[in-house]
Parts: structure tokens; C-alpha cells; sequence
């Protein structure tokens, strides 16, 4: 029984991996050609603590993000509050919710960043022309998902997109779907998902752009397309116990503008109140080290409460630090 454990998860880590690493396809870009980039960015700091490996396993108010399905298997409602510090000053914040109903849930979620202010320069006046601009990018949702059995469940996410660049805006709509599947009581789930999925933005407003012949009004008439993702994951209880718990997760992303990624993580708790976390993102050429993290909970009178930490290093973009509040009601 002991051996069978440890072979589990090696097999999973193996099923999941060996088809990406048999095709060679980690580094091949294809970055840069949709828009709306903001929503790949991991919106709490448990999964990124862990790789960004957890759609089968985000048993929180994160699963709105990773995958709505996981939300009907909650044990009751659940509130998340998140912020991550990006790079070169950027600010992602994240709100969601969730509310269940017998064996249905219904969830909220907000995701928001700005780029603070940003001086304009020009090629006429690198130095500055007084203004300042700033980016705003928003994507705001309403779940549903639905625990058909013990085993299965699943749920769909319609989202609102925004993204304004300086007077030029940007919005669509997108739909996510999600499904989890557990293995019996083995501890072992699998889970599948498409994020992203919709139609194409056409812009709305001008801008001005100083040139050799003065003043010019642009009018954008490129569209941007969604960044469409397919996830499938595992994840896996190696230990599970009162004082101790071990669990393993692997996931596949496919986006459509980019090459594949394999990521794997794990999270260890202690006496299910304090927990670290490390996983890593293969296919990304500025990850060099694992991400790291850590997070307590703690009773908070009939409910409890979860505090957040993770640290991920880019090597030539710098730091990311997240924290969350999350509230078990």
C-alpha cells in the first residue's frame, strides 16, 4: 500500500508530462499575437505558489478563476481577497465569491489591474511631454456549477472583458467551462477546463500621435482576439491525515498563443493549519527556481479563515509577491 502511494503520483506526473516533453515544444513562442493578457495571470498566491498546477484542487474562492466545477464541491460559502504586486509597479487585484445552494453553487468574481501612471514620451520629446497615461484592464464573471454526483461536477463562468489604453478601449465576452472528476476515495482527481473562450474585440475611441506633419488622430482598426486556454490537471493526496497532509497536483495548459506548459507543485500541511507550498513552470524561459509560499489557517468563530503567501522570481523581470484572505463560512 505504502509503494502503491508513492507509484500514484509518479505515474500521474509521467501520464500528464510525457506527451509535451515527446514533442519538444517548451520555448516555442507564439506570444504577443491576442490580447487581453491580463486574465493568464495567476490571481492567488496558493496556486502560484504551486506552479500554477491546481486546477484540480483550488477547494476555495479561487476555483471561480481556475476552474468553476471545483466551487460545487466546497463545503460552504467562501470569500477571497487578493492582491499581487507585478513587475515594473503593476497592481492585479482579485475579489470573488462564493455561495452554495444544496448541491449547486452560484459565485462573483472581479479581476482588476492598472498600470499606475506612466510618463508619455514621443520620439519628438523622449524626455517626456508632461502627461501621464495608465492602462486599465477588468474582467468581471457570474458562475454556476453543479455537483451532479460524490465524483463529478461542473460549471461555467460567463465573463465581461475590458481593457483601455489611454482614450482606446477594448470589450468583449468570454465564457469559461470547467469539469472534476475524483477517483473513487483513492485521493486521486482529475480535472478539465477551457478558459477564454469567445469572439473577437474591435476597438473604440482615438488617440493622437505627434509627427513630422503635427498632430495625428489615430483611429485603431485592428480586433484583438481572446487568449483561449485548455487545462487539463491532476492532483493527488499522498498524505492525508489529522497532523499531516501531502498533496501533489500536475497541469497541462494549452493557450492558443503560446507553446504548451507542463507545471507541477505540491502543498504540505501541518495539522491542517499551516502549510508550504513550491511548484514549478516548465515551457517558461525567464522561471530558473521554484515558486515558493506558505499560508495559515485559523478558526474565526463558526468560520475560518486562511492568510496567503507566495513569492515567484523572473530572471530578468524581477519579483511577484501575492497575499489573500480567504474565509471559510
Amino acid at each position: 500500500m505504502h509503494m502503491k502511494k508513492i507509484l500514484l503520483p509518479i505515474c500521474l506526473l509521467v501520464v500528464l508530462g510525457s506527451p509535451l516533453l515527446a514533442q519538444g515544444s517548451f520555448g516555442e513562442d507564439r506570444a504577443g499575437t491576442e490580447g487581453f493578457q491580463f486574465t493568464k495571470i495567476a490571481v492567488d498566491p496558493r496556486s502560484a505558489a504551486m506552479g500554477n498546477s491546481n486546477m484540480a484542487d483550488a477547494y476555495d474562492a479561487s476555483s471561480l478563476y481556475w476552474n468553476p466545477a471545483l466551487s460545487a464541491r466546497l463545503e460552504g460559502s467562501n470569500v477571497m481577497l487578493s492582491h499581487t504586486r507585478y513587475f515594473a509597479g503593476i497592481n492585479l487585484d482579485y475579489f470573488s465569491v462564493v455561495q452554495k445552494v444544496g448541491d449547486f453553487a452560484f459565485g462573483g468574481s472581479v479581476q482588476y489591474l492598472s498600470s499606475g501612471d506612466i510618463t508619455e514620451t514621443t520620439e519628438f520629446q523622449p524626455f517626456g511631454t508632461g502627461r501621464t497615461f495608465a492602462t486599465h484592464h477588468l474582467s468581471a464573471g457570474a458562475t454556476v456549477s453543479h455537483k451532479v454526483t460524490e465524483l463529478f461536477s461542473y460549471g461555467i463562468t460567463f465573463r465581461y472583458l475590458m481593457e483601455k489604453i489611454e482614450e482606446i478601449q477594448y470589450n468583449s465576452g468570454a465564457i469559461d467551462f470547467g469539469f472534476s472528476y475524483l477517483v473513487g476515495d483513492t485521493g486521486l482527481r482529475f480535472a478539465v477546463g477551457i478558459n477564454n473562450f469567445g469572439f473577437d474585440s474591435s476597438p473604440d475611441g482615438t488617440t493622437t500621435r505627434e509627427n513630422l506633419n503635427g498632430i495625428e488622430v489615430i483611429e485603431p482598426e485592428e480586433q484583438q482576439s481572446l487568449p483561449t486556454r485548455f487545462l487539463i490537471g491532476a492532483a493527488y493526496d499522498l498524505i492525508d491525515n489529522e497532523e499531516n497532509s501531502l498533496v501533489v497536483t500536475a497541469q497541462i495548459t494549452n493557450p492558443s498563443d503560446n507553446a504548451e506548459q507542463f507545471n507541477i507543485g505540491a502543498e504540505y500541511g501541518f495539522m491542517k493549519q499551516f502549510f508550504v507550498r513550491t511548484g514549478y513552470e516548465f515551457g517558461i524561459e525567464e522561471r530558473k527556481i521554484p515558486s515558493i509560499g506558505a499560508g495559515v489557517e485559523l478558526p474565526f468563530g463558526n468560520n475560518k479563515i486562511r492568510a496567503d503567501y507566495a513569492f515567484s522570481l523572473y530572471e530578468r523581470l524581477g519579483e511577484i509577491h501575492r497575499i489573500a484572505i480567504n474565509v471559510a463560512l
